[in-house]
């Protein structure tokens, strides 16, 4: 049996805290009395590095306006990319944002125009097609591994980005070097933008190694390419909100910054936000480890439960992140009933293929104690044999 330094196995009561994982159930599903497994935040605690880190800074007591720029926030990037990915990178080429999804907003105003399209792989994550049709662009989606779809949707003439999610959400796929090389390929060939979201990126299962979007990029002035992330998603603070970007091209992000400071009025970061990414990336490396073995260990569990309860349900554990996505296409079971019987008989909540533009999968968040996690797998296995055996 495995051990670990951190209790991920702790209950923490998330109701009553504003959580729109649990509080705003209802908004999605109708009914606020479900056990969620749904928006990808987790249950556990942060880092008790982290939290002693913000205790410190909430016990200095002056909020005042701050600047990413100074301070330890640049250098504590640096070392984690130096030290988990074995990439330098110059921190001069970094931008910060509120969030992930914001510097994507800005960056699609910046390097295209409405009625432009945007390719994407699908599945595909929610928020980028909120994004990208938000704005009035074309979202065209490309099934991951049809290269000849994909180089036919780089090629037409009104395509100006490539938007990678890397890991992929929602099927934990990491790209591996060729394909992210071939990516880079295509977007020189055909002139396109290339976005590679990389939230996902510490998460990565042993055997997997996820490489960023820096190592492929083209370097030189007029190249536009960005690579958006944050520490939120890994160390599970989402809710202090603040990310960063890197943005090779000098004038580019010269034009990021200008735009989040002034279009944005955003030139002050949360301080909170500055001051657990840098506890993280200096003192968390400990505790990512542990919940990655802890999120490993519960993907064995789903795995197992359904092989014995669901055998025409071939799965494997995804190759990153806290994320299921599970093809139950082979029960044949209706997308639309199989909601009704999660939530109406077993009162949990996951998340439907169709939000990714898939029907017939389901999205499981398991980033969560076991108890939880074991909980909501049952239930699927419950719902889908009702409805299979009829």
């Amino acid at each position: 049996m495995t051990t670990y330094a951190y209790d991920f196995d702790r209950v923490i009561d998330r109701r009553g805290t504003w959580s729109v994982q649990w509080d705003g159930i209802a908004d999605r599903f109708g009914v606020g009395d479900l056990l969620p497994f749904t928006i990808s935040d987790m249950d556990f605690a942060s880092p008790p590095e982290v939290l002693a880190a913000l205790r410190e800074r909430v016990e200095h007591g002056v909020f005042g306006y701050t600047d990413w720029r100074l301070g330890e926030f640049r250098e504590a990037v640096r070392h984690w990319y130096a030290s988990r990915y074995a990439t330098e990178l110059d921190v001069e080429t970094l931008v910060y944002a509120p969030s992930v999804l914001n510097q994507l907003s800005q960056l699609l105003r910046m390097w295209t125009e409405p009625g432009d399209g945007v390719v994407v792989h699908t599945p595909t994550y929610d928020g980028f097609r909120k994004a990208v049709t938000g704005l009035g662009r074309e979202l065209r989606g490309v099934p991951i591994g049809d290269a000849e779809a994909l180089e036919r949707e780089l090629a037409r003439p009104d395509t100006r980005m490539l938007l990678l999610c890397s890991p992929h959400n929602p099927t934990g796929r990491v790209w591996r070097e060729h394909e992210l090389a071939h990516f880079a390929r295509l977007a020189e060939r055909h002139g396109v933008a290339v976005v590679s979201d990389e939230i996902h990126a510490d998460m990565v299962a042993d055997g997997h190694r996820h490489l960023p979007w820096t190592r492929f990029a083209t370097a030189g002035r007029g190249r536009r390419w960005a690579v958006v992330t944050s520490g939120t998603k890994s160390f599970n603070f989402p809710a202090l909100s603040g990310s960063y970007g890197i943005i090779g091209d000098p004038d580019e992000r010269l034009a990021f910054i200008r735009r989040m400071e002034t279009g944005e009025g955003l030139a002050s970061p949360a301080v909170l936000s500055l001051t657990a990414h840098i506890a993280a990336y200096r003192q968390g490396g400990a505790w990512l480890d542990d919940l990655r073995s802890y999120v490993a260990g519960t993907m064995r569990m789903l795995a197992e439960r359904l092989r014995e309860g669901l055998p025409e349900v071939e799965w494997t554990p995804p190759e990153a992140g806290y994320l299921a996505w599970i093809d139950l296409r082979p029960l044949g079971v209706d997308d639309s009933a199989l909601q009704r019987e999660l939530v109406e008989t077993e009162k949990v909540a996951i998340m439907p293929g169709g939000v990714y533009g898939t029907p017939g999968f389901v999205r499981l968040n398991v980033g969560c104690p076991r108890e939880k996690a074991e909980r909501g797998v049952d239930a699927l296995v419950r719902a889908a044999t009702r409805l299979r055996t009829g």
